[in-house]
């Protein structure tokens, strides 16, 4: 690989040098060939002389250290004050507004280093920022782990990666902790859609036969006048066991083949009116209270508004069921802009919550928390409120009872 080509100032002295070298070789020939002119020599003398100090002060100009420029840069670095400082701020804003919460850990506590980072340990967000701190202290670097932490939107997972440093001759660390929540959650709601999808197209197939032959078979016996009533009676019982299977495959294909949310601005006001005369009379009539509150009152939210009903509907029977034995049930339904300019809406009750250990498996299809529960509801809500782009969340309050956040 060649050098680079020299600045256009040094090429100018390098230019000059040479055409005084010539010059002077010019002048030398010319005097050899005159030696009987002593005019010739003279002025051959005063041109070489003149050459002379014309090429010697390029030659000291070239040989000259080069003072550097101040808005030229040296090794790519700003040399002038106000560049460095122009630079500075830009790599700060940078690190401010990076998507990734940082910090770093030397001998101390780990200290945030941008936005991301002080909005994890601030209110509203981790339930107990120091498990949060303790997991970034436990950090090793080059390290990579999945971890989990509680907030008061639920349990949210996020990948942990750290980087061991030295500066100055200290130790230090860089901590970069990355949300991935919402990404399994679509990874999981993904591949449950096609399992289910998978399950009840082969179940139904299986099915549809066996509940047809049996009716037939019903009713070959049912001809025959000296017919085994056992055999009747098992008939019967397959047809009836057959029907209640279709009917419970059935509300699971629900799950797999939703139709696509159309997204429309929904008025959270007149939304929760319809729902608290749904609801009221219900709460009221077992001693209890239902609220339904939207700060403010003019929250708009795009979202299909049928599916977005529907999937607070199935909360609010969820939170009666669940307080079903309480002597002052209560409900609140609540809508508010929350940190960031997003919009969340909480449904809690006063029941006795989610046991502990099965908060991360209420969502998954065909688990249920009810003695005869389908396992439907919460999988029906989860797959509606993030076709609409939202997320949903189990939250753990302090006062008990269960609460349930869906943030858009």
């Amino acid at each position: 690989m060649g050098s680079d080509p020299a600045p256009a100032p040094a090429r100018r002295l390098r230019l000059r040098v040479a055409i005084a070298a010539l010059l002077l070789a010019g002048l030398a020939a010319i005097a050899a060939q005159q030696p009987g002119s002593p005019r010739g020599l003279a002025i051959c003398a005063l041109l070489a002389a003149a050459a002379l100090v014309w090429g010697g002060q390029a030659l000291l100009r070239l040989t000259a250290p080069q003072p550097i420029r101040a808005d030229e840069p040296a090794f790519g670095l700003p040399t002038d004050l106000d560049a460095c400082r122009a630079a500075l701020l830009r790599l700060e804003a940078l690190i401010e507004h990076a998507p990734v919460a940082l910090w770093r850990a030397g001998a101390g506590e780990a200290q945030p280093l941008n936005a991301a980072a002080r909005r994890v340990l601030a209110p509203g967000r981790a339930s107990a920022p120091e498990a949060v701190l303790a997991l970034l202290r436990q950090a090793h670097g080059g390290q990579r782990q999945l971890v989990g932490f509680d907030s008061e939107r639920g349990h949210e997972r996020a990948v942990l990666a750290a980087a061991a440093l030295t500066l100055a001759g200290e130790e230090e660390k860089l901590l970069a902790l990355m949300p991935i929540e919402s990404e399994l959650e679509a990874e999981t709601l993904d591949a449950w859609r096609q399992l289910v999808h998978v399950l009840t197209h082969e179940i139904m197939n299986s099915l549809t036969p066996i509940a047809s032959l049996s009716r037939t078979a019903q009713a070959l016996v049912a001809e025959q006048p000296d017919a085994d009533p056992d055999l009747a009676m098992a008939l019967e019982t397959i047809a009836r066991r057959a029907a209640h299977l279709v009917e419970f495959v059935a509300s699971y294909r629900s799950v797999s083949q939703l139709p696509a949310p159309k997204l429309e601005p929904v008025r959270l006001q007149p939304l929760f009116g319809r729902l608290r005369q749904w609801a009221a009379a219900d709460w009221q009539a077992r001693g209890g209270e239902a609220s339904f509150t939207v700060e403010p009152a003019t929250l708009e939210l795009m979202a299909d508004p049928d599916q977005l009903e529907q999937s607070l509907l199935n909360l609010v029977k969820n939170a009666a069921d669940a307080t079903r034995g309480l002597a002052a049930p209560r409900l609140a339904v609540t809508a508010r802009l929350v940190r960031g300019g997003r919009l969340a809406i909480e449904v809690a009750d006063n029941g006795p919550g989610v046991p502990a250990g099965l908060e991360a498996r209420i969502f998954t299809p065909f688990f249920s928390t009810k003695d005869k529960g389908l396992g439907v509801g919460l999988a029906l809500v989860r797959n509606q409120v993030h076709g609409m782009g939202g997320t949903v969340r189990y939250a753990k309050r302090a006062s008990g009872g269960a609460c349930f956040v869906l943030t858009f």
